[in-house]
């Protein structure tokens, strides 16, 4: 039994790998998308905000999805979409299917963003913060890779080809790991049996929006999700804003996320102990530092960088962690998983979009950062009463 073990955890990372590419290249390609399709960066500001919307939608469904499918075969179902989004995506032609291809990733991630938690509650009951810290670090990491390695990759492709490079970019950045994950997923979970879904689990996908616990959780995730898909999506604009090359500030970018890698894999740590209650309220002021810093003294963003990076990281472990920790059974944690991502995401797909109208309305950073700030101070707060030792669907 070892090595099946050891196959559930290889699928397990392949997954995390594979979350995040499609999403996160797109940033540091804005100008050069802007540019060939004559679009203002600002409305392409909103192509950030699709896969986020996406998820706001779907992801209610994605438990019942896993009821009524098995949770096995609904996340290799959501796989195989997100190979066809990716594919879509980086079609030459009209610019409509960039926005179906994105549309389709957005449907895919969002399934498996809500029943991976569960997964990990379910196979490793036992190791539910270390197996989550690993998750999201590796989310996090091929994060970071994926928009390092974007405009690199895109002005590759352009002199190859001697056309769009930004759309082989997204193919390559989005979709060169996902025939592997999909391989090693159905190896390791090929004969396995779903366990039967636990009386009143109906009830769990029907309760839980009335759960105020589940709702503290929801708005953590929101609150979090909107400062990091604002960062990955404006922080290379910001940084070419300075002075810095296209190049660097896709750097950057992935510094950001290399910073975030750290925070997760801190997050079981600091769940050890008496001083885990606070934990969830006390990151969010590391990055407000952070976010202050980067607006009144842009030229030092390196330093900001490394504030934000590891918080924001250690933020999304935290709510991953909240996700499994605060429900009973995986069944819950799916109910939770899914009501909490789609408030989370219906949250953060706001979040590019009104960063971006900010800066357009008065052609400086000042005060959508000042929005940033204002949205880690709510996650603070909310942490503060989610980090309670308390669990969802059950009497208060």
């Amino acid at each position: 039994m070892p090595h099946a073990r050891v196959a559930l955890v290889v699928a397990v990372c392949l997954v995390a790998v594979n979350m995040r590419p499609t999403i996160t290249s797109i940033g540091p390609l804005l100008e050069q998308i802007a540019g060939d399709t004559g679009l203002a960066t600002s409305i392409l500001g909103l192509l950030a905000a699709v896969p986020l919307a996406a998820w706001a939608i779907v992801s209610p469904f994605a438990h019942e999805l896993s009821n009524r499918f098995g949770m096995s075969r609904v996340v290799l179902g959501s796989l195989l979409l997100l190979t066809i989004g990716t594919l879509v995506r980086s079609l030459p032609g009209p610019l409509a299917s960039v926005w179906i291809g994105t549309a389709l990733i957005g449907v895919a991630l969002a399934v498996a963003n809500v029943l991976m938690p569960a997964v990990v509650k379910r196979d490793f009951p036992g190791r539910v913060p270390a197996m989550m810290a690993v998750y999201t670090a590796l989310l996090g990491g091929a994060g970071a890779v994926a928009s390092g390695v974007a405009v690199p990759t895109s002005q590759w492709a352009a002199a190859v080809t001697g056309t769009e490079g930004w759309r082989l970019s997204l193919l390559i950045t989005g979709g060169i790991l996902l025939p592997i994950a999909i391989v090693a997923w159905i190896v390791a979970y090929r004969g396995r049996r779903e366990p039967r879904r636990a009386a009143g689990g109906i009830r769990h996908s029907t309760g839980i929006w009335g759960d105020s616990m589940a709702w503290l959780v929801a708005a953590y995730m929101g609150f979090q999700s909107a400062v990091f898909y604002i960062l990955v999506t404006w922080l290379a604009t910001i940084a070419v804003s300075t002075g810095l090359s296209p190049v660097t500030a896709g750097i950057d970018v992935m510094l950001y996320q290399v910073g975030a890698v750290v925070g997760a894999l801190v997050v079981p740590f600091l769940f050890r102990g008496p001083a885990a209650r606070w934990v969830p309220g006390a990151l969010p002021l590391v990055a407000l530092v952070g976010a202050v810093g980067l607006m009144l003294a842009p030229s030092a963003i390196l330093l900001w960088i490394a504030l934000l990076g590891p918080a924001s990281g250690a933020s999304l472990g935290t709510s991953l962690t909240l996700m499994a920790e605060r429900a009973r059974d995986h069944h819950a944690s799916a109910a939770l998983s899914g009501m909490a991502q789609s408030v989370g995401y219906l949250m953060a797909a706001s979040g590019p979009v009104l960063f971006g109208a900010l800066h357009a309305a008065t052609d400086a950073w000042a005060l959508p950062l000042l929005l940033v700030a204002a949205i880690l101070i709510g996650q603070s707060v909310s942490g503060l009463f989610a980090g309670r030792d308390r669990y969802v669907l059950e009497p208060r």
